[in-house]
Parts: C-alpha cells; sequence; structure tokens
C-alpha cells in the first residue's frame, strides 16, 4: 500500500475530513459530559496529554519507516460497528469508544505498523477519556459507598466518635450522614487512575513498576475516600451539618487527593529503595564471592 507521502495530500486531509465528521457530535457530547459529571472532569485533560505523549516520540516518529498497512481496515471497521451497534441501541460508550478503535485503525491504515508500535501508548491512552456507561456505574458505586461508610465508622470508633451504620448511612449524635454515590470514590478512582497512569510514565522506566503504581491507584482510592468520609464525619459531629457541604467539602476533597498523590510519591520512592537496596546487596554477595 503507497505511504501517505507518496498519497495526494488532498487524498489524505479528505479522509481526516470526513473522520472528524462522521465523529465530530460524539466528540462534542462526550466533552459536554465532561462538563456536567464531575467524575469525568479530568476526560478534559486526556486529549493534551495523548497529543504531548505523542509530540515527545517526534524523533521517533521521523525516522519511521511510513507505509499503511491493509490491517488498519479491521479496528476500522470495529470502530465503524460500534459506531452503528451504538446509534440503533443508544449505547454511548460503544460510540465512544468506537472513535478511539477507528482512530487506531486510521494509523495503521495511513502510516502502518512501526508508526502505530511508536504511537500505541498515546493511542490507548485515550481510552481513559470515555465514560463508563451508567448501568456498569450503578454497580461499581454502590459496593464503594459501603465500603467507604464503614471505613470511616471503623475509624470514628477509633478517634470515639459514637457512630452508628444503617447500609451507607453514618448516624452521628447530632446528625445523619448519607454516603450517596457521588461520596462513593468514583470520581477519585477515575481521576487516580489517570493520574496513577501520567506518574508511572514519567517517573518510572520499569514496566513492572509502572503496571503496580497504576493498580495501586485503586486501593489508595479507595482509602482516601474512607479518609474524606470520615473526616466529614469528624467535622460534623463538632461542629454540626453545615461542616458536611459547601465550600468545606470541597477543600476536603482537594485534601484527599493530594494524599492519594502523596501516597503513590511515597509508593515511588519505597520502589526506589528497595531497587537500591537490591543492588547493593548484589554488590555485597558479588565482593563476598
Amino acid at each position: 500500500m503507497n505511504s501517505p507521502r507518496e498519497t495526494p495530500t488532498w487524498v489524505l486531509w479528505g479522509v481526516l475530513a470526513l473522520f472528524i465528521a462522521v465523529y465530530s457530535p460524539i466528540l462534542y457530547y462526550m466533552a459536554l459530559h465532561w462538563k456536567i459529571v464531575p467524575d469525568y472532569s479530568h476526560g478534559f485533560l486526556i486529549v493534551p496529554l495523548a497529543i504531548y505523549f505523542a509530540w515527545q516520540r517526534k524523533p521517533l516518529l521521523e525516522a519511521a519507516k511510513i507505509g499503511g498497512t491493509w490491517w488498519g481496515l479491521v479496528p476500522l471497521a470495529l470502530g465503524l460497528a460500534a459506531l452503528a451497534v451504538g446509534r440503533l441501541g443508544v449505547e454511548l460508550m460503544a460510540m465512544r469508544t468506537g472513535f478511539v478503535v477507528s482512530l487506531i485503525g486510521m494509523v495503521l491504515l495511513l502510516f502502518g505498523l512501526p508508526v502505530f508500535r511508536i504511537l500505541i501508548f498515546p493511542l490507548l491512552f485515550l481510552f481513559l477519556m470515555v465514560p463508563l456507561p451508567q448501568a456498569l456505574v450503578n454497580v461499581v458505586a454502590f459496593p464503594l459507598q459501603l465500603i467507604a461508610a464503614d471505613a470511616a465508622v471503623q475509624s470514628l470508633h477509633v478517634l470515639r466518635v459514637p457512630a452508628l451504620l444503617e447500609g451507607n448511612i453514618i448516624h452521628l449524635a447530632n446528625a445523619e450522614l448519607f454516603v450517596d454515590q457521588a461520596c462513593s470514590g468514583l470520581r477519585s478512582l477515575m481521576a487516580l487512575i489517570t493520574l496513577g497512569v501520567v506518574f508511572a510514565y514519567f517517573f518510572r522506566q520499569n514496566t513492572v513498576e509502572r503496571v503496580i503504581i497504576v493498580l495501586s491507584a485503586i486501593p489508595v482510592a479507595i482509602l482516601v475516600n474512607a479518609f474524606r468520609v470520615a473526616l466529614t464525619g469528624i467535622l460534623t459531629y463538632r461542629y454540626g451539618e453545615q461542616a458536611a457541604g459547601g465550600a468545606i467539602h470541597e477543600f476536603q476533597g482537594l485534601i484527599t487527593f493530594g494524599t492519594a498523590f502523596l501516597l503513590l510519591m511515597v509508593e515511588a520512592r519505597v520502589m526506589d529503595w528497595i531497587r537500591l537496596w537490591r543492588k547493593t546487596s548484589t554488590r555485597s554477595a558479588e565482593r563476598l564471592a
């Protein structure tokens, strides 16, 4: 198949314009989703970061052999099929995921496998901008609500704050705290997974360490959310229900997210210590031998 360098420019621009025209409504409403639903506000950062990751690979892209492959038709067809199914069934996730899959197909079709290998991380990173379907959110959020409420009550008991747990409702002496879906930690979970991927990309070189950091974002998100609910309980018990909402509640969110980021940094530092300890032990063993 001819490479883009050998293909008339108007053909490439025509293909790109058609691709944008097909998916522009989907991208518009997905961005609107990011704006309306706070759980996915991090979606606005995904595309700029993906572009930056791709730009960092510019020297590799300039040296890569460019030649489109017909294998790109496979993901392109899958993406368009997801778009068609999503349209028929009004399934937003299928249409939005189909955009990323179709984009992968376009890269393969126009630029070939070597370029795709270089851009595979930025392309896969784009999947993080796709909001989860509400049905899945409902399934995931409620167990997280129960975990956050239970952990918060246990913490309150340790601090000698009287509290009684009933489902996802925390009964205090002077108020009741309802741990709703917004307090389930799903927002922190989605944002922290994204943060974990970015953090691992910039600060870790070892693939295993990168995977560990990304996966650890899940328990870290659950832990800091439980801490936030417990902190809300303490403030409510001490200062009344007004301490559980408004600007104070938003400020708690900033504190807990900062705490989560700090935990990821501590984890990375521990990895450095372990690596250093292993090197020191190996050198000591070699000297003794």
